[in-house]
């Protein structure tokens, strides 16, 4: 089944298997960020303080002489970890109330769909900063926030999609046969869905991502002296710009490069996965 997936995507999608690749790579500085950063996040050298990029330094270094390749892997540690957490929560979240919504209908489904309507209507970083600001930045009140904020609006989708699939006859069928509701959700509506749920996964990562950096631009994300993208770019990215412009480049190309490869692999995955798409030249 997955060697299938793969094939169909690779020879229908190269662009977003080279997507899938790009994520691959970014999974892998993630988690393997230790053994690959040839120097410390934080290691400061005053010699060696604002150095183009060079074989010694293949990003070059920051006002306080740090590598720039070395905080990069490290912040892409932390992106991998606030943005699948995130992400899981937010989907999570998201499978919880569409399948229910979806399915039980009636005066709940209207009631909790003008209840995500009305969370819909705020910007997204308009709640983050009011949110951040009260509880103070940090891993773990990021994760917590971005998963909310994703979650309730993502669950409009796997509603949609639980709607389509309750009216289909093994649902009926099971539901004839006395089955609790419980068992027709994890067994005929959940496996169903998944599709969607996937796709939504891999775009709530590049999402969280990209908003993790905004807010770390504007000082609200994980502080100092963990290394973040968008925190690099805010501090010496932005001060050093012109006389180092390489702060500012090696961040922002890492960012923008990883958030399109996983935005177009979620793309490519969403045709890939969905019947309707795989007739489609």
């Amino acid at each position: 089944m997955l060697a299938a997936v793969v094939i169909r995507l690779v020879r229908r999608k190269p662009l977003g298997a080279f997507g899938a690749l790009v994520f691959v790579v970014f999974l892998a500085c993630g988690i393997f960020a230790g053994a690959l950063a040839p120097h410390g996040m934080n290691e400061i050298n005053p010699l060696y303080r604002m150095k183009p990029p060079s074989l010694t330094f293949p990003l070059g270094t920051d006002n306080l002489g740090r590598d720039m390749l070395s905080r990069i892997l490290y912040g892409a540690r932390l992106s991998v970890i606030i943005g699948f957490c995130a992400a899981g929560l937010a989907t999570a979240l998201s499978v919880v109330l569409g399948l229910t919504t979806g399915y039980l209908g009636g005066r709940f489904d209207l009631v909790m769909q003008r209840f995500v309507d009305a969370w819909m209507t705020f910007p997204d970083l308009v709640i983050l900063i009011a949110v951040v600001s009260v509880v103070g930045p940090g891993m773990l009140q990021l994760i917590v926030t971005l998963g909310l904020l994703y979650g309730i609006a993502g669950s409009r989708i796997i509603r949609g999609a639980v709607v389509a699939v309750r009216e289909d006859l093994y649902v009926h069928a099971a539901q004839s046969l006395g089955a609790r509701t419980f068992r027709i959700l994890w067994l005929h509506i959940l496996p169903n869905v998944l599709p969607p749920i996937i796709v939504l996964f891999t775009t709530r990562v590049g999402i969280v991502i990209l908003a993790e950096a905004g807010l770390s631009f504007l000082g609200l994300g994980v502080p100092p002296p963990a290394p973040t993208w968008g925190g690099m770019l805010a501090g010496s990215g932005r001060a050093y710009m012109y006389q180092g412009p390489w702060l500012a480049l090696a961040p922002g190309l890492c960012l923008t490069i990883v958030v399109y490869a996983i935005n177009m692999f979620g793309d490519a995955l969403r045709d890939v996965l969905d019947p309707r798409m795989r007739g489609a030249g």
